[in-house]
């Protein structure tokens, strides 16, 4: 006897595999995640861990070597280039330019015409003042041909005094007139000097109409054009600015208050810029300021570099990011960081076993150069000898953040440190 299919049934059963097939589906998805986060947590630990030796009661010690090498501590710090001796050139005068006679990065002499106002003007109260002082020089002979008149009237009146022609009121008088002449003289000699004055600074005037630069240098900057009114008033105008010669130039750096103590000057630095980043650019500490600049709570001081320029690849306002040296040394024993903040099964226990974060993740905040170059203190290092940990005290010196410097201790370059321990599970 035949059965026929029950299509309710089938529905069912094909539902039933769909889903099994979709639950098959989900088993390989998650068995992937969990190979990829295997693998990935595999490919950290490799790439963390130099060395794997030794094993102790079911624990394995993760070590690194000691190394001789070079270290060097430095401060960072950002700031500007800028020009040795910048000058910024205006007009004292009032007036229209009539002439421009020079441009951006135009080389400039000192005593170069830069630009030129309009002297019509000016030339007009040279003239004025030339002949104020001639008028003033003429009024001069007048008040000495008057002291000449009034003195032979004196003289005269004393001889016919001494007859007794006239009386004494009228020799009084003749007296008191040839005061007056002199007097005259003195004060025509007095508008005269006025007039020289006037005539000075009217001449004056007409020279500062021509705008010349200070020194020798490059232009930088241009404000001013032909036709364009000049106002002279409590702040004068800056028409061009001119930078002494850029061969040579000042990186100017804010230096925080808890590196500038270890900041001097002569000391070395280098600093790149972002127009040539594969370029490092040297330099040499000229100035710490003492002022203090102070943004937002933050304390710095300004520092001065000095800056060989000779290929003129560096330009006034670039930013620069640099690196003083504040202490170098050469072909020393050092030791990971990690090393030194390792500690005793004990308390590594009471965070699990396993690799440590902390330690896995290196220094747990940044280090001021300040505190790279404390003095040396004692610490402890664990050394792998015989598959086992051995406690050896060191005296450790400056640090780059990254290794110290062990300055005493019984340990020699390539022995096996212990950073970290994993449990075998054994």
């Amino acid at each position: 006897m035949t059965k026929q299919a029950d299509p309710k049934q089938d529905e069912s059963i094909a539902a039933v595999l769909g889903a099994e097939k979709a639950t098959g589906r989900s088993r390989l998805r998650r068995r992937a995640v969990y190979i990829l986060l295997a693998l990935a947590i595999g490919g950290a630990a490799a790439y963390r861990f130099a060395y794997m030796d030794g094993s102790e009661g079911g624990v394995r010690y993760v070590t690194e070597r000691v190394t001789r090498g070079d270290m060097t501590i430095s401060v960072t710090a950002t700031g500007t280039v800028e020009p040795t001796n910048q000058v910024d050139i205006s007009s004292e005068l009032s007036g229209m330019i009539r002439k421009v006679g020079a441009d951006y990065n135009d080389r400039v002499a000192a005593g170069q015409v830069l630009a030129e106002l309009d002297t019509d003007k000016l030339n007009a109260e040279v003239a004025h003042a030339r002949a104020s002082l001639r008028a003033k020089q003429a009024a001069l002979l007048e008040a000495t041909a008057t002291v000449e008149e009034k003195r032979s009237a004196l003289d005269r009146m004393r001889r016919l005094m001494d007859r007794s022609v006239v009386a004494q009121s009228n020799l009084e008088e003749a007296q008191a007139a040839y005061d007056r002449a002199l007097a005259g003289v003195e004060s025509a000699e007095a508008a005269i000097e006025v007039a020289k004055a006037d005539l000075q600074i009217a001449e004056t005037n007409l020279q500062k109409a021509c705008i010349c630069s200070p020194i020798d240098g490059i232009v930088l900057d241009r404000q001013v054009d032909p036709g364009q009114y000049v106002a002279s008033s409590l702040q004068a105008p800056v028409l061009f600015t001119v930078a002494e010669d850029l061969s040579e130039m000042d990186l100017r750096v804010d230096i925080d208050e808890a590196d500038v103590g270890l900041v001097r000057e002569g000391q070395t630095a280098s600093f790149t810029v972002d127009a040539y980043p594969d370029r490092v650019f040297p330099a040499t500490i000229h100035k710490v300021r003492y002022a203090p600049e102070s943004a937002e709570g933050v304390v710095t001081y300004k520092a001065e570099l000095k800056v060989d320029n000779g290929e003129l690849l560096l330009r006034p306002g670039m930013t620069a990011t640099a690196e003083i040296v504040i202490e170098e040394a050469r072909d020393v024993l050092m030791v990971p960081n990690v090393a030194l903040r390792y500690e005793p099964p004990q308390t590594d226990a009471a965070s699990g076993s396993g690799i440590g974060l902390r330690n896995l993740f290196g220094p747990p905040r940044f280090r001021s150069a300040s505190e790279n170059v404390r003095r040396d203190s004692t610490r402890q290092v664990y050394v792998l000898r015989a598959g086992a940990p051995v406690a050896v005290p060191v005296v450790t010196g400056v640090t780059d953040g990254v290794s110290t410097r062990i300055v005493e201790g019984e340990l020699a370059e390539g022995d096996a440190v212990i950073v970290d321990r994993l449990s075998t599970g054994r």
